[in-house]
């Protein structure tokens, strides 16, 4: 593999913690987002202000407990550092895509979000680029969406900042959903073999799907086991762990298997801060977000420091060893 650019190594400091573990909480959601809020609030629509209070509310009571926060380009990125809840020692990376995905449900490819780009996020202060993907290995989208990835690489290496990969596996069975137990068996392997063929493409942190479904699956020897060899996939690469929305027991279940194997922190959003949502008075908002929130980001934040391994360790043989004069070349 190729050695890590200066920024970039710069950029996964400020991602991680002082002891070189991502614990990073996402807000970049955004249509869902939106409608959970319009149905508590009781409204028609939630327009571009309230979406926004509601970013940066849960901003100001979470961000101090991470070591840097994912935001989308939509409702969160600029008013979150305008609004200056966002800590001085606090990184942040930016979302690329749009919600969603195009195509049908058995051929899903990703559209990048129109008037946005790895450049803005740089220029923008961002020190992480997040590309979502759904991927299949099978699917007729999948050298599409193998071409976006290795485009969008391009550019993060152009610009000196992470691309953050989360690919999203889905079932190209017409008569099958996500949730269903087939679907369930394929999943470990597909998690697996979308890892195997996406990081080398350029990824510089996989924000993997966990790769068991937990309503099935409940062999913890079993799913140590996918994840160690997750670790072994990507190797050279520091691999974190996507909360998909799971309630918080099984989530921090899931990092404690993940980390232990080799995992280097997580990015998650719902299973810390999703129940606020539903809550319609503001104060009561507030004390959820500030005591059950703040709870649960700090355990997992425990969880993760304890059993990861820092991105430092997995990334050692691609730290480029400087001599006197580097700065010529590096110009």
């Amino acid at each position: 593999m190729k050695p890590l650019s200066l920024g970039k190594i710069r950029c996964l400091q400020q991602l991680t913690n002082e002891l070189g573990v991502f614990t990073i909480i996402a807000f970049d959601h955004r249509d869902d987002f939106a409608a959970v809020l319009r149905k508590t609030l009781g409204v028609e629509s939630a327009d571009w202000d309230l979406v926004v209070a509601e970013k940066i509310r849960m901003a100001h009571a979470l961000t101090p407990h991470a070591s840097a926060v994912l935001l989308d380009p939509v409702y969160s990125a600029g008013p979150v550092i305008t609004s200056g809840v966002l800590p001085d020692s606090t990184g942040f990376a930016v979302a690329l895509e749009e919600t969603g995905y195009s195509g049908n449900s058995t051929n899903r490819t990703t559209t990048l979000l129109a008037d946005w780009g790895v450049a803005a996020i740089k220029r923008l202060g961002g020190v992480g680029v997040k590309l979502a993907v759904y991927y299949h290995p099978d699917s007729p989208a999948a050298k599409v969406q193998e071409a976006m990835v290795s485009q969008v690489a391009a550019e993060c290496e152009t610009h000196e900042i992470p691309l953050i990969l989360e690919p999203i596996c889905y079932p190209i069975d017409p008569d099958q959903a996500k949730t269903d137990p087939a679907f369930a068996a394929l999943r470990p392997e597909l998690v697996l073999e979308s890892a195997r063929r996406l990081v080398p493409l350029g990824a510089d942190i996989l924000r993997a799907e966990f790769p068991a479904d937990a309503q099935y699956e409940t062999d913890t020897a079993k799913m140590h086991h996918y994840c160690r060899q997750l670790s072994e996939i990507t190797e050279g690469t520091p691999w974190v762990l996507f909360g998909g929305g799971a309630n918080f027991p099984t989530f921090q279940l899931q990092i404690e298997l993940a980390c232990d194997a080799g995992a280097s922190g997580f990015v998650a959003g719902r299973s810390i801060w999703k129940e606020a949502l539903e809550i319609a008075n503001e104060t009561a908002r507030d004390r959820f977000l500030n005591t059950i929130a703040v709870s649960r980001a700090r355990v997992l934040a425990d969880t993760a420091n304890y059993r990861a391994v820092p991105w430092m360790n997995r990334v050692a043989e691609r730290i480029p060893h400087l001599e006197e004069g580097w700065y010529v070349d590096y110009n």
